[in-house]
C-alpha cells in the first residue's frame, strides 16, 4: 500500500472511493460531510436516506462505515463512516481507528483500489490533528486491506504538516 498525503479539496479528489466524515443521521452536515453531499449531489442523499429506512433507522453508529454512490463527485463511491467526538475524560481512539479500518473493509468489499480520506473528528468533534494522525496513520498502516493507494486530503497547511510530520 501507499500512503500519500494531499493538501487539497477532497470532493476534487479522482479516486474509487472518498471517505465522508458524516454524522450519524447520513443526511449531510458540515465540513466534510456537507461538502461531499453538496458537490456529490442529490443522489448520495437518496442513497442514504435508503440506507436510513433499511438497515440504520436508528443512525450508522460510530466507528462503522456504509457505501453510496459518489454521485457527481470524480469518483466511483462515498464511503461514510462516522467519527467520535474528542473526549479529555474518555479514551474514544479505538472508535476512531476503527473508522479506518472499516471504511478499508468496505473498499474492499467494493473492489477499490484507491481511497481519499479527511482527517476524521478533527473539525467540529474536536480531535487534536497531531493524535488523529497518529491515529488514522497506525490504523491505515495497520489494515489487512488490498487498497493499493490510500491518500489524506488535508484541508490546510497545519493539517498537512501535522500528518506529514507523523508520516515520517
Amino acid at each position: 500500500m501507499e500512503i500519500t498525503l494531499v493538501r487539497g479539496d477532497i470532493t476534487e479528489q479522482r479516486a474509487d472511493a472518498i471517505v465522508n466524515a458524516a454524522n450519524s443521521s447520513l443526511m449531510g452536515g458540515g465540513g466534510v460531510d456537507g461538502a461531499i453531499h453538496r458537490r456529490g449531489g442529490p443522489e448520495i442523499l437518496e442513497e442514504c436516506r435508503k440506507l436510513r429506512a433499511s438497515r440504520y433507522s436508528k443512525g450508522l453508529p460510530t466507528g462503522q462505515a456504509v457505501a453510496t454512490t459518489a454521485g457527481r463527485l470524480p469518483a466511483r463511491w462515498v464511503i461514510h463512516t462516522v467519527g467520535p467526538v474528542y473526549s479529555r475524560s474518555e479514551d474514544r481512539s479505538g472508535l476512531l481507528a476503527s473508522c479506518y479500518r472499516e471504511s478499508l473493509r468496505v473498499a474492499d468489499e467494493l473492489e477499490a483500489g484507491s481511497v481519499a480520506f479527511p482527517a476524521i473528528s478533527t473539525g467540529i468533534y474536536g480531535w487534536p490533528m497531531d493524535d488523529a494522525a497518529r491515529i488514522a496513520l497506525d490504523a491505515v498502516r495497520q489494515a489487512d486491506t488490498s487498497v493499493e493507494d490510500v491518500r489524506f486530503v488535508l484541508f490546510d497547511s497545519t493539517a498537512y504538516a501535522t500528518f506529514e510530520a507523523r508520516l515520517q
